[in-house]
C-alpha cells in the first residue's frame, strides 16, 4: 500500500484489517482519533511502537513523555512538524508491510 491509498482509506469507516498495530494506530491518529491510536501504541514493547508511541506524546503535548519514549524507540525526538513526522511513520510502516 502507498501512502496515497493509506491517506485515501482515512475516509473509510475502518481500517483496513490484516495491516501493523502501529500502521492502525497512526490511521486512527489521521482520523482524529488520539486516544485509539494511543491505546493501540501503548501495547506492544517493540521499538517502532514506541516510536508511534513517542510521536502521539509529542502530539499531545507531553514533551517529558514523549522524550521517554523516543529514547525507548532508540530515536531522537524529531526537528519536524507533527504532519511531517506522520508522514515519515506510515511511509516507513509501508514498506516494511
Amino acid at each position: 500500500m502507498e501512502l496515497e491509498k493509506f491517506i485515501e482509506s482515512l475516509k473509510e469507516k475502518n481500517p483496513q484489517k490484516g495491516k501493523s498495530i502501529q500502521l492502525e494506530a497512526l490511521w486512527h491518529d489521521g482520523k482524529g482519533d488520539w486516544k485509539k491510536a494511543h491505546d493501540l501504541a501503548d501495547g506492544p514493547s517493540d521499538k517502532l511502537s514506541s516510536r508511534v508511541h513517542a510521536y502521539l506524546h509529542r502530539k499531545e503535548g507531553d514533551l517529558w513523555n514523549a522524550g521517554y519514549w523516543y529514547r525507548k524507540s532508540g530515536e531522537s525526538m524529531p526537528d519536524l512538524s507533527l504532519e511531517e513526522e506522520w508522514t515519515i511513520l506510515v511511509n516507513r510502516i509501508l514498506e516494511r508491510e
